[in-house]
């Protein structure tokens, strides 16, 4: 039973008897596991009351090979993040974040998915009035770091190469856009929108509007529904594109 020490983020926490707590983690190194923190839930704690959502820290853990919990051993922490808890967009957005990534996170290391996910925290909690765009587009960042990424560049129907400034459909269920030829009816997804998601899913942040937002929410809802959360929807989904506005 080795002790390791990675750079990890706390995604998710609930309580484990009177005194202690489960926590999942997104480490650096060894993608997303389960610990047990014993004791976090006592006055005076060693962990010092730091076992938050969001929370990022060097964790020490002894990993048991073959077992899906661990035990947490320390955790120093690096950032708070307690911003994000104070603002509903920010919160429901870095919400939708740690629960895609717990549903469809591997125990395989996979550091740009970490530093993503990291980095999206950041934004959202220090974002000046836009939180949930920030949001948006760190979730599709994600969506594609997972293994989901739209096809948002040609035609999934015939293959064909979509101009810079050509309307198109947008096929939920083939997993991107289509032609018009191909698919004459369906939601319409201008070039603007195209290309803010386009940049979303490379890790940018796109340039949208208040006016696009309704089509924003929408098309990340019926995608992700589509594709990810058929069988079990996501909690935070329906909260977060409430907030999108």
């Amino acid at each position: 039973m080795p002790l390791i020490s990675a750079r990890a983020v706390i995604l998710q926490t609930f309580p484990y008897s009177d005194t202690s707590k489960i926590l999942r983690l997104l480490s650096e190194e060894h993608g997303v596991r389960s610990v047990v923190a014993k004791g976090a839930m006592r006055p005076k704690s060693r962990f010092g009351g730091v076992l938050e959502p969001f929370t990022e820290g060097r964790a020490e853990l002894f990993l048991k090979e073959g077992r899906d919990l661990h035990t947490l051993n320390g955790f120093d922490l690096i950032r708070s993040r307690q911003s994000i808890g104070r603002n509903l967009a920010a919160f429901t957005g870095a919400s939708l974040i740690a629960e895609l990534v717990l549903r469809f996170g591997t125990e395989e290391s996979h550091p740009e998915l970490f530093y993503s996910v990291t980095r999206a925290l950041d934004d959202i909690g220090e974002a000046d009035g836009d939180h949930s765009w920030r949001a948006l587009a760190a979730v599709w960042h994600i969506v594609a770091l997972l293994g989901y990424e739209p096809e948002l560049g040609a035609c999934v129907t015939c293959g064909s190469l979509v101009e810079e400034d050509e309307a198109t459909r947008f096929d939920v269920d083939a997993g991107g856009i289509a032609c018009i030829c191909c698919r004459p009816r369906g939601r319409m997804i201008g070039p603007a929108p195209r290309a803010d998601i386009q940049a979303m899913v490379r890790g940018g942040a796109g340039m949208g509007t208040p006016g696009e937002w309704s089509l924003h929410r929408a098309l990340l809802r019926a995608f992700l529904s589509s594709h990810l959360v058929s069988d079990r929807p996501l909690r935070s989904l329906e909260l977060f594109v409430e907030e999108l506005r």
